[in-house]
């Protein structure tokens, strides 16, 4: 079959006018075109987007970090409050305006 867009196969058949030869030309158009992009979708959906990977590689490892910063400054946190709270001659909670 010649190239679907370029010459109607249709054209010419006695048993079709020519308002039906046009519309049958024009959903075989569409036909093709609906082939194809299946095609290329088949192909993206088939293999794993490069690009996609980096960047959430790329994400990953920054998560990563931010975690271990956010662990270590909550370990430094609660250090610090037990540090404060074992130390008893330093009362951090206490009111320091009232006089015992």
């Amino acid at each position: 079959m010649d190239d679907i867009a370029s010459k109607n196969p249709y054209e010419g058949n006695a048993q079709l006018s020519p308002l039906e030869q046009d519309v049958l030309w024009e959903y075989a158009k569409l036909n093709k075109n609906v082939k194809d992009l299946c095609a290329r979708l088949r192909e993206l959906s088939e293999g794993p987007d490069k690009d996609l990977l980096v960047q959430l590689r790329v994400l990953e490892r920054k998560m990563g970090l931010v975690m271990t910063l956010f662990k270590a400054s909550w370990w430094g946190h609660i250090s610090s409050v037990q540090e404060a709270a074992s130390d008893p001659g330093e009362d951090t909670f206490a009111d320091q305006t009232i006089t015992r």
